[in-house]
């Protein structure tokens, strides 16, 4: 047989990318090289979790520099790691021939940092000569597999935990995988043809260079009331940008922002652009990798946003801003003067609350600060 069926670059079900490229075969191929370190990574919820879970990638890659890498997360958070330079593999918890997959292989280290039944289960069936993180055991209970393990499962059973933490979620996931605190970027990469779209989408809307692009996600999750700002505060805030400054405004958003994205829009439309609410999870990054500054409550948009490098300006109320780094300054966060923060409460009844209590000068005053710092950019 001709074929070396142990060389990572052989997908079993066809030609591999150097057979395709360049047409040599294995014995000739320069290319061979055996799969080591093999890895295993169970992430399944939520969205933006998994993506900003992808900072341990940097750090696990530094610590094992000949493994191979693979991801198992659920179908709706596969995008996430297309073109991830550090995946080899992502599976799809939803997918039946991953359960196959999972039955045969074996791997040399297991990373579940998700104490979720589905995720432990997943875990502890899986065959791994080493697991950190969580696993479910005989009678039900989830389990931690490691000493590292303990304080994440506990700040997840105790709401006072959750407050009082000053570490970063990065921080404490590295701490949990046995991994360095750096490097711990969130990884998520475009594609060269995801980048021309989102040209041609700035081109269609006439945006140039020497446009300052404030990107104004208006919503959150739907679980979190009190994840997103108020409408008024956002019209507010956009008027006064529209007056005071050169600013286009992108809102974004999704189907749940719709109505409210589409009224805020009307405000100017030429310099308020509704980048719209049925953009794919790949369109939605290319279309925040043209901000210059982006303005988000805790949710999904905040960690694409910071993994594409901008400069971001984060709103907390029911959860914690401990938990997120602030990359050197990257990230500013803004938060109410009010004891009840980090409730973890979805729905609230108190008056003023953690977001009608936050005025649009401050976040007008924090993206101007913002803006300065990007060079070659003026909002005046």
């Amino acid at each position: 047989m001709n074929l070396k069926l142990d060389c990572k670059h052989f997908p079993g079900d066809r030609p591999c990318v150097f057979n395709k490229q360049e047409g040599v075969m294995c014995p000739e191929c320069s290319h061979y090289a055996v799969a080591g370190f093999r890895i295993i990574v169970v992430k399944l919820d939520a969205v933006g979790d998994v993506l900003r879970t992808t900072a341990i990638l940097p750090s696990l890659k530094a610590r094992y520099p000949d493994s191979v890498i693979t991801w198992v997360t659920r179908g709706e958070a596969m995008p996430l790691l297309e073109n991830n330079p550090f995946v080899s593999r992502a599976l799809s918890y939803n997918a039946a021939e991953t359960g196959y997959c999972l039955a045969v292989e074996e791997f040399d280290l297991l990373l579940n940092m998700d104490s979720s039944h589905d995720s432990a289960a997943l875990a502890s069936h899986i065959h791994a000569n080493e697991k950190r993180g969580f696993g479910l055991n005989a009678r039900g209970n989830v389990f931690p597999f490691n000493p590292e393990a303990e304080h994440w499962l506990e700040m997840g059973a105790f709401d006072s935990l959750k407050k009082e933490n000053a570490r970063s979620y990065q921080d404490l996931m590295l701490d949990l995988c046995c991994l360095p605190a750096h490097p711990k970027d969130i990884v998520l990469c475009l594609s060269a043809k995801e980048q021309e779209a989102a040209a041609e989408f700035a081109h269609l809307h006439r945006i140039t260079g020497n446009n300052v692009i404030v990107g104004l996600n208006t919503g959150a999750s739907g679980r979190w009331q009190l994840k997103q700002w108020t409408l008024e505060g956002f019209e507010k805030l956009i008027v006064m940008l529209l007056e005071k400054t050169n600013a286009v405004v992108f809102l974004t958003g999704g189907w749940l922002e719709r109505e409210r994205n589409e009224y805020l829009s009307r405000i100017h439309p030429q310099r308020v652009v509704n980048t719209g609410s049925d953009n794919s999870l790949r369109q939605f990054f290319g279309l925040v990798s043209l901000c210059d500054v982006f303005v988000t409550g805790d949710t999904l948009a905040l960690h694409a946003a910071t993994a594409l490098k901008k400069k971001v300006i984060a709103l907390f109320g029911p959860t914690s801003s401990a938990e997120i780094d602030s990359y050197d300054g990257q990230i500013t966060k803004i938060t109410a003067d009010l004891d009840c923060l980090v409730c973890y409460k979805t729905r609230c009844d108190f008056e003023p609350n953690c977001m009608n209590s936050i005025t649009p000068e401050r976040f007008f005053n924090e993206i101007l600060s913002a803006a300065a710092t990007i060079p070659g950019k003026h909002l005046s």
